[in-house]
Parts: C-alpha cells; sequence; structure tokens
C-alpha cells in the first residue's frame, strides 16, 4: 500500500498528482514505469504543484513521496542523452539545473510551512537532493539513498553538496559523494542523514500521522523555524547552487562522463581513464 494509493488527486499533472485533504498536500512522482526518473516534463509539473502549495494559504503542511517502487531515481538519462545527440553530443546540465532543479529545492527551502520527504524507495543522484530539501526525511526501511553522481563522471548537484553535509558532516558527505555507495534507510538514521526509517507495513500510517499532525501544527511558528535553519545552514544556497551547475557543466563535457553515462545505458561497469 502506497501513501496515496485509494486516494483520488486534487489536481492530476502528466508526471505529478497532488492530492489535498484538510490543511496537508500531498505531492506523488507519478513515473513509476521509470522509478520516477527526473524528465523535463517531471520538472515542469513538481515545479508548478510545489509553487501552487506554497502559496495556498489552506495547505499548512506538504508531503512528497513517489508512486511505485522508488521514490526518485534521479536524473532521466535516457532523455538527457537523446538532447545531447540532438544538441551536436552535449549534454547542457547547467541549463537544466538552473532553470528547473534549482527553483524546485529553493522553493522546498523558502515555503513558509513544513515539508516531508516520504521516501517509499530508492532515492538516488537528484532524488536523493529532493528528498534532503525537506525538512523532515523518512523512510521505508527497504528504501536506500545514493549520491550516485560519481558513478556516471558526475559530481554532485541539485543542493546534494549543500545538504548532505550540513546533516551528516564532511567525513560522511565525502564518503558518500566519493564513492557512491547506497546508504541504506537504518544506516542514514544511524548518521542522521534521515530522521525516521519504518518498517514497510507501518510507512503509510506512520507517514500520514506525521502529516496531520504538521497540518494542525503552529505554521507560523514552523515558518520561523525554517527562516532560522535557512539563514544559519543555506544563507549562501543561491551561490552554492550556481557553483555546482557550473561544475556539473563542465563534468558533463569529460569523456568520463560520456563513458559513464554509456556504461549505465548499456548496464555494464564503466571504465573511467580521467579525461
Amino acid at each position: 500500500m502506497t501513501l496515496v494509493s485509494d486516494a483520488m488527486p486534487a489536481r492530476r499533472y502528466e508526471t505529478v498528482d497532488v492530492y489535498q485533504t484538510a490543511a496537508s498536500a500531498t505531492i506523488a512522482l507519478n513515473r513509476p514505469d521509470r522509478m520516477n526518473a527526473w524528465s523535463n516534463a517531471l520538472s515542469a509539473d513538481l515545479l508548478d504543484a510545489l509553487r501552487d502549495v506554497a502559496r495556498d494559504e489552506s495547505v499548512r503542511a506538504v508531503m512528497l513521496t513517489g508512486t511505485g517502487k522508488a521514490f526518485c531515481s534521479g536524473a532521466d538519462l535516457q532523455e538527457g542523452m537523446a538532447e545531447a545527440m540532438a544538441n551536436g553530443g552535449r549534454l547542457d546540465t547547467e541549463a537544466a539545473l538552473t532553470r528547473w532543479y534549482h527553483p524546485i529545492v529553493t522553493t522546498i527551502r523558502e515555503m513558509p510551512k513544513p515539508v516531508v520527504a516520504a521516501v517509499n524507495g530508492p532515492a538516488v543522484g537528484a532524488g536523493l537532493s529532493l528528498a534532503l530539501a525537506a525538512d523532515l526525511v523518512v523512510a521505508k526501511e527497504s528504501a536506500y539513498f545514493t549520491l550516485a553522481f560519481v558513478n556516471i563522471g558526475l559530481v554532485p548537484d541539485g543542493g546534494a553538496s549543500l545538504f548532505v553535509p550540513a546533516r551528516v558532516g564532511f567525513a560522511r558527505a565525502a564518503e558518500m559523494a566519493l564513492l557512491g555507495d547506497p546508504v541504506t534507510a537504518h544506516k542514514a538514521v544511524e548518521v542522521g542523514l534521515i530522521n525516521a526509517a519504518w518498517p514497510d507495513g507501518e510507512f503509510t500510517a506512520k507517514a500520514q500521522a506525521l502529516l496531520h499532525r504538521l497540518s494542525n501544527g503552529p505554521t507560523r511558528s514552523y515558518a520561523g523555524t525554517k527562516r532560522e535553519l535557512n539563514h544559519w545552514l543555506y544563507a549562501r544556497m543561491a551561490e552554492h547552487l550556481a557553483l555546482e551547475a557550473k561544475l556539473q557543466g563542465d563534468a558533463a563535457g569529460t569523456g568520463d562522463f560520456l563513458e559513464g553515462v554509456t556504461a549505465f545505458l548499456e548496464k555494464r561497469k564503466p571504465t573511467f581513464t580521467g579525461e
């Protein structure tokens, strides 16, 4: 059972569904056949949905989740490579990050209401960035988290190089970013990456109870708390996101990235040369 399996969406996009009950809204990524991979359409739909619930004063708490087996498997590399082939062989990651990813994570951080990421399955690459942009992150015990960028010759983006060290410190962040190994939900709780990991069978009820509690809490207090945390931890977020985009643009022009994404699509181990 998923968080939204028995409900009808209040608003349905091509790749995102929005469910609203009383004072809360749940935004569900809805590309289950692609493990909710982050496509251009999903970017546009998610940004519109987030902006809509952010300005809706009747919504006092927001939950992000995924449909199917994954929360979000990261960028849609098939779509990205198709775009690259149509663009002279180069993927313009800097433009995509600036146009879509940065406004999305900034909207989550700046909306004056709590946002919960209910991670129902793998949160990988940009999917991890999306989850960690939230105020609270809860997960199924079977979920896992991966800074997978290095596995295709890229660098963390979407705010990952900001959100991960803010939660777990330099040592853990460097390990996750440089090695790209999965972190189990239980380990993620242990190191402070997320707030809770619940048995899969209890996940829906507990996530909904948390959302209900927040949607009936002191909304202005929550908003003030977010401003305080943002000021202390993320005051230079816009500057840092711009740096991520620049470095990612550089990485996307390397031979290692071409080898990494080709190996991923061919389901083989990449052979990096450092070029």
